[in-house]
C-alpha cells in the first residue's frame, strides 16, 4: 500500500459517512441499489445557474434511473486538490486542466478509464495529440472536454484606426512577432494605445511566454537516460525570447505603463479598447463578456510565426475519475458526459445542453463566431454539431474572425502540448522573469533566465 493510500485510510475515516467519503466510493451504490457518483464544479443554490443544473441532475437521472448523481460545489485548484485526493473526499468526477493530468496520474489520483472507453466505442476516436496528453504507457486516465490552440485576438476599432484591415473587413495578419512589434508600433502612434499586452502574474506571463519561447527555438526540459527530469532553458534561444517581451516595452513603447496584469486584465485592456492585440484561445468571446464589447469589435487570427518554428500551445479542460472509482460508477460518469453533449457523438439530450449554453453565452454577451480546436477526430457528430451552433448563433463578422477559423485546420503550423511536468511551476518562475524585463530596462535576459533555471531545477524537478 503506497503512503497515499494509507492517508486516504486514515484521513477517511472521519468523513467515510458522507456520499463522498472512501467507503461509500468503494461500494460505489446507494442503500437504494443505485450506482452513486458525484461531479464537481456544481452552482451554489443561490447561483442564477443552478435551476438549469438541477434540471439537467433531474434528466440524467430520468434517462439513466440506475444512476444517482450529486452535485459537489468544489472547483479545482491546487491547493485543496491534494488534501482532498488524499483524504479520499473528491468527487467521482472532477474537472482539471491539461497542465496537471500527468501529475495527477502519477500520484494514482485518477482511474484508468481505457476499457471502459473501448466498451463505450471511443477507441481511436481522439486525436492523438489529445490522446498523448490524457495517457500513460498506452493507458487513459481523463475525458477530454474541450481544447484550444492559442491565437492572437486583436481590438478591430484600434485595427481600423491604425490603417490595419483590408477591404472586406478581415484584420491584416502580422506574419512573425517582429511584424507584430511593427504593427503594435503603428497603433500606438496612430491612436495612442498601447499595442499589445499579455498577462505578468498568477503563472498566465510564464504560459503565454513558452509559446513565444518555442519559436525562437527554446526548450524548457528534458528527460536524461535515468529519467530525471533537467531544466534547459538557460539558452541563447529562451533569452532571445525574453528580449523581445523585454523590446516591447522599452524599444517598441507599445505595452502598458502598469506591467502586473493578469489574464481578465489582458482581456480587460482589450474589450476596453486600451490595448489592442492579445494571445488568446478560441474561448476569447465568452471572457469578452464580462466587458461588454460591441461583438464586432473583437477579431481573432492565427498566432504569429517565430524566428525558428510556427508553433502555437495546445491546452484544454478535462475530466478525471477518482482512482478508487469502480467500473460501473466509470461507466456512469462517461454516460452523464455524453448526456450533457461532450461525447463524440451526440443525442438529442446532449444537442439541448449545447444548444442551452451557447443561448445562455450569447445573453450574458458573449462574442459568437470562433470555432475551437476539437478533440475528436474529423468524423465527430458533436463537433460537427457544436460548429452548426457557432453558424447559427454567430453574432461577428465571419471576416472578423476568418483567419483564426482557418488557422484551426493549418497543417503547416505545429500545436504542442504545455510542458509534461511542473508547468504551472515553471509558469511562475517565468513570471518572475518577464517582470523583471518588464520594469528594469537595464535587465540582463541571460542572467535572469540562468537564475531561474537553476531555482526551477532545484526547487521543483529536483523532487519529481
Amino acid at each position: 500500500m503506497t503512503l497515499k493510500k494509507i492517508l486516504c485510510v486514515v484521513l477517511g475515516l472521519a468523513v467515510c459517512v458522507s456520499m463522498t467519503g472512501c467507503g461509500n466510493q468503494n461500494k460505489g451504490r446507494t442503500e437504494d441499489g443505485r450506482i452513486a457518483i458525484s461531479t464537481s464544479g456544481w452552482p451554489d443554490p443561490d447561483s442564477p445557474n443552478y435551476p438549469k443544473a438541477q434540471e439537467r441532475e433531474q434528466g440524467f437521472e430520468e434517462a439513466n434511473p440506475d444512476v444517482d448523481l450529486t452535485g459537489d460545489t468544489w472547483t479545482f485548484n491546487l491547493q485543496t486538490f491534494y488534501p482532498k485526493a488524499e483524504s479520499g473526499t473528491l468527487p467521482t468526477i472532477y474537472r482539471c486542466n491539461f497542465t496537471e493530468i500527468q501529475r495527477i496520474i502519477d500520484g494514482e489520483y485518477a482511474a484508468d478509464i481505457t476499457d471502459v472507453l473501448k466498451k463505450r466505442g471511443y477507441e481511436g476516436k481522439f486525436t492523438k495529440k489529445v490522446e498523448d496528453v490524457i495517457s500513460k504507457d498506452g493507458r487513459i486516465y481523463s475525458f477530454p472536454m474541450s481544447t484550444y490552440i492559442l491565437g492572437l485576438a486583436v481590438n478591430m476599432d484600434l485595427f481600423k484606426a491604425a490603417g490595419l484591415v483590408d477591404a472586406d473587413g478581415t484584420p491584416k495578419q502580422p506574419k512573425d512577432w517582429f511584424e507584430l512589434a511593427e504593427f503594435a508600433k503603428q497603433i500606438k502612434e496612430k491612436t495612442g494605445k498601447d499595442g499589445f499586452v499579455m498577462p505578468t502574474m498568477n503563472n498566465a506571463g510564464g504560459w503565454i511566454f513558452t509559446v513565444i519561447a518555442w519559436s525562437f527555438g527554446a526548450e524548457f526540459m528534458k528527460q536524461d537516460e535515468d529519467g530525471k527530469w533537467i531544466a534547459t532553458f538557460d539558452s541563447p534561444e529562451c533569452a532571445e525570447a525574453l528580449q523581445f517581451i523585454k523590446d516591447l516595452k522599452w524599444k517598441y513603447d507599445v505595452f502598458p505603463q502598469n506591467t502586473l496584469i493578469d489574464n481578465n486584465g489582458t482581456a480587460e485592456y482589450l474589450a476596453t479598447g486600451k490595448a489592442a492585440m492579445m494571445l488568446a484561445s478560441g474561448t476569447v468571446g465568452t471572457q469578452m463578456a464580462t466587458y461588454s464589447i460591441n461583438p464586432d469589435s473583437l477579431g481573432m487570427m492565427a498566432i504569429p510565426a517565430g524566428p525558428k518554428r510556427y508553433v502555437t500551445l495546445l491546452g484544454g479542460d478535462t475530466r478525471a475519475i477518482r482512482d478508487d472509482a469502480t467500473e460501473e460508477q466509470i461507466d456512469a460518469c462517461i454516460r452523464f458526459l455524453e448526456y450533457t453533449g461532450n461525447g463524440y457523438d451526440i443525442d438529442e439530450s446532449g444537442k439541448k445542453a449545447l444548444e442551452d449554453t451557447m443561448q445562455q453565452n450569447k445573453e450574458h454577451g458573449a462574442v459568437i463566431g470562433i470555432r475551437s480546436l476539437s478533440p475528436w477526430n474529423e468524423e465527430s457528430a458533436k463537433q460537427k454539431f457544436q460548429n452548426e451552433l457557432i453558424e447559427k448563433y454567430a453574432n461577428v463578422s465571419p471576416n472578423n474572425v476568418r483567419l483564426y477559423n482557418e488557422f484551426l485546420d493549418d497543417e503547416d503550423v505545429e500545436v504542442q502540448p504545455e510542458e509534461p511536468i511542473c508547468a504551472q511551476d515553471l509558469y511562475g518562475v517565468l513570471d518572475n522573469c518577464i517582470q523583471n524585463v518588464l520594469g528594469d530596462k537595464n535587465a540582463d535576459c541571460a542572467e535572469l533566465l540562468k537564475k531561474a533555471n537553476s531555482d526551477f531545477q532545484t526547487n521543483f524537478l529536483n523532487n519529481f
